[in-house]
């Protein structure tokens, strides 16, 4: 049987991308397990997707199906408790909903829904898999035949080696307090917290104060953002066309590099979203 490759959803400017619209994928295969996947945007510079487990749920990796890229990944957890494990370290990371996992290029992952409820991940990934950091590249790596998912090496000596374990560690569970945090917008009414800021993804989750905007901004890289809750939205005021969007809860929106933006809260309650850009947040000199 033969397997193909994820779809490569993009777009050539700021686009609305509508949650009952989202591009419907199954990954994986009897071996790694299987996968349902929401992919929201893959262009030459970002990837964003949704990936869900059932209860209990687990994907691992096979021949086909690899699971090494040349890539930095966040993986947010949108609902239920997502088991994070390098099957090559025997490395196990535990996060729930709110809370992220940050690895970087070279990190074998399987993921494991590790409660009652259906597992929902936001996961970003950059350089995309259009650049052949995905299946392409995983192949060029050392095959793990053997999974295993314990430390015991720090069995006798824990919890005085957990300063040597965090230093080895190739994840991260990211949480509010290791965020790095800023303010924005008119009185400072808008709340950025970066998961990651590497040279190749920025990853963050901002909160729009009710009857309150962002500053105008502008990133060196793509953006796509997820909403969370709340309604969000967007003014695109350089777009040819539609220049004022309005989104809802698990829509995505997506706004190319260089392209002026800038978020707007017109309700009564806040809104948040979780956005990457790739490669550079910062806009270019």
């Amino acid at each position: 049987m033969s397997y193909k490759s994820s779809p490569r959803p993009t777009f050539t400017g700021a686009t609305h991308i509508p949650y009952a619209g989202v591009t419907r994928f199954l990954w994986g295969d009897a071996e790694a397990g299987f996968v349902d996947d929401w992919i929201y945007a893959s262009t030459d510079k970002i990837h964003q997707l949704v990936f869900g487990l059932p209860p209990y749920g687990a994907f691992r990796h096979s021949t086909d199906r690899p699971t090494v890229f040349g890539a930095d990944e966040v993986l947010y957890v949108l609902q239920g408790t997502l088991g994070s494990a390098n099957p090559e370290t025997g490395e196990v990371h535990v996060a729930k909903a709110g809370e992220a996992v940050f690895f970087r290029k070279n990190t074998w992952h399987h993921g494991f829904s590790l409660s009652d409820e259906p597992l929902r991940v936001l996961e970003y990934f950059a350089p995309p898999p259009s650049t052949g950091t995905s299946g392409p590249y995983a192949r060029t790596r050392p095959y793990v035949e053997q999974s295993r998912y314990q430390q015991s090496e720090y069995i006798g000596r824990w919890p005085m080696a957990a300063e040597e374990r965090r230093q080895s560690a190739t994840m991260r569970v990211m949480r509010d307090a290791e965020l790095l945090w800023e303010l924005d917008g008119k009185d400072q009414c808008v709340l950025t917290g970066l998961y990651a800021a590497s040279e190749h993804l920025t990853v963050g989750r901002s909160s729009v104060a009710p009857g309150r905007a962002s500053s105008l901004q502008v990133h060196g890289g793509d953006e796509c953002l997820y909403l969370l809750s709340g309604t969000l939205n967007v003014l695109v005021p350089e777009k040819d066309g539609q220049t004022w969007f309005e989104i809802h809860p698990k829509d995505g929106f997506f706004i190319p590099a260089g392209e002026k933006h800038q978020y707007w809260n017109m309700g009564k309650e806040p809104a948040e979203f979780v956005f990457g850009v790739a490669p550079h947040y910062q806009p270019k000199p």
